[in-house]
């Protein structure tokens, strides 16, 4: 029985003040494993075939004086993805980030930050490890599946914002890191047959020092990820060609701090644990997922001095939308 890929992809790449996400890429069909929001899919695009897919985010911070002391109140993420299956088992990914970030006082920025490309390698288990072949039987598809992905960023946005004041933004609030960044994860996925899935991943993403155009030189902080979810199917049409799942996720994030002209920067870097709750619909040719992504544990550096960064959040309200053709 051919593999039949209905749809579609999750790919997320959130911000949170100076630190950057990662890109998660997974694909699921009507039958087989399913796509969590946030934990990257094991499954790969079919050869020949395109992605499209777009991801919105909204995230509200915790404001922790009432003074007005340019705390961050609220970034709004949009990512917009290309993705093409090279192979069955090696797709490539163009990925355009658009953010706003504003302050408690409504100011703050807006625009495209930089491009990010990726590759993505598929393998699976099967008395032995090899690549993921063109097709594959639902009784595949139950075997273990793996992914190694390797992302790189350019600084096509622009670092040399300035406020109504005509001094430059916080280096967090520039749409460049103003230089390249490196991203190397791994994922694990395993389909039980019937409804369950689970998924696991890691990442490890790190930045290189650029220099914006006061003179400083910037060295965003090294991030680790390691994130686990169960994906559970509640409803199957095959008539209609509609499927809806649910999904639960936990995921851990451990930030390094930020280093200014080579120096540590206080009250950033720490860990953060989330729990992510939501649902994915599939129909026909496309994806629509929605969930909530709340910190539920965090050790933070200096962490009464943190602002408007991760671990500060209410809450992270999450929606995709995504095509295969």
């Amino acid at each position: 029985m051919k593999k039949t890929v209905v749809v579609s992809s999750i790919l997320f790449a959130t911000i949170a003040s100076a630190h950057h996400g990662v890109a998660a890429l997974g694909i699921a069909g009507l039958e087989g494993p399913g796509a969590p929001l946030e934990t990257t899919s094991s499954q790969t695009l079919p050869e020949g075939k395109f992605l499209a897919y777009m991801r919105a985010e909204h995230i509200s911070y915790n404001i922790n004086s009432s003074a007005y002391d340019e705390e961050m109140q609220k970034h709004e993420y949009f990512t917009y993805m290309l993705g093409y299956g090279v192979t069955s088992y090696f797709n490539l990914y163009m990925v355009v980030p658009y953010f706003t970030k504003m302050d408690e006082r409504g100011v703050g920025t807006a625009g495209f930050h930089d491009l990010k490309f990726s590759g993505v390698l598929g393998f699976k288990y099967d008395e032995g490890v090899s690549f993921v072949p063109n097709s594959e039987s639902l009784d595949d598809l139950e075997d273990w599946h793996f992914t190694a992905n390797f992302s790189v960023s350019l600084p096509t946005g622009d670092s040399n914002l300035r406020n109504p004041d005509g001094d430059l933004y916080d280096y967090g609030s520039q749409l460049s890191f103003a230089a390249p960044s490196y991203m190397l994860g791994l994922s694990a996925t395993k389909w039980f047959g019937a409804n369950a899935t689970i998924v696991f991943d890691a990442s490890y993403n790190t930045f290189m020092e650029g220099s914006y155009s006061d003179g400083a030189r910037v060295k965003f902080g090294d991030e680790m990820r390691a994130n686990t979810a169960l994906s559970y199917k509640l409803y199957s049409d095959d008539v209609k060609k509609l499927r809806i799942d649910a999904n639960i996720e936990a995921n851990y994030l451990n930030l390094g701090r930020d280093a200014l002209n080579g120096v540590d920067e206080i009250a950033t870097g720490g860990e953060v644990l989330y729990n992510t709750v939501g649902a994915r619909v599939f129909y026909k040719n496309i994806s629509v997922a929605a969930g909530v992504k709340i910190p539920t544990w965090k050790s933070l550096n200096e962490e009464s001095q943190q602002q408007g960064a991760e671990g500060n959040e209410k809450y992270r309200a999450i929606f995709s939308f995504s095509a295969l053709f």
